[in-house]
């Protein structure tokens, strides 16, 4: 029987590999990746964690764990532009629906219950500060030259 050899692809032969190299490049130069990736990575674990920093988790544990999930789901959107910015570009504009609906859920969840000054400042000022956050990685991205879309 003939000996198959199998050698790993090499990637300095790829016919592409200028391009990914140039796109790449000004993905993550083109962004301040770490500085806003990693606000919003911290924004989502502070939101994740504020009903039980400000005490509203047992005045209000519809809000709290509403909190929780968008918290976590900032985080994990924060800690994939950190590490990965060359595939969650694109994502970076979902940081602000998340701020608004942080800035509005103390209303919408809390239906029953009547919202307190701590769940309306909490949220507020951490919803705004997602948004800010949001529309600066948009910003980047677009200065970059790339669609937000194919």
């Amino acid at each position: 029987m003939a000996e198959i050899k199998s050698h790993p692809p090499d990637i300095d032969t790829h016919p592409d590999l200028a391009e990914m190299r140039e796109r790449y490049e000004k993905v993550v130069s083109g962004r301040n990746a770490v500085a806003v990736d990693g606000l919003v990575l911290l924004a989502g674990l502070y939101l994740a964690i504020s009903p039980w920093v400000t005490h509203f988790n047992t005045v209000s544990p519809s809000l709290a764990a509403t909190n929780l999930v968008m918290g976590l789901t900032l985080a994990a959107l924060g800690l994939g532009l950190a590490l990965a910015p060359e595939r969650m570009y694109r994502l970076s504009w979902t940081c602000i629906p998340i701020g608004v609906f942080a800035i509005i859920a103390p209303w919408v969840v809390t239906v029953g219950n009547h919202a307190t000054k701590t769940m309306i400042w909490n949220n507020a000022v951490t919803g705004g500060l997602t948004c800010l956050l949001g529309l600066a990685a948009v910003g980047m991205v677009m200065a970059t030259g790339r669609p937000t879309r194919h």
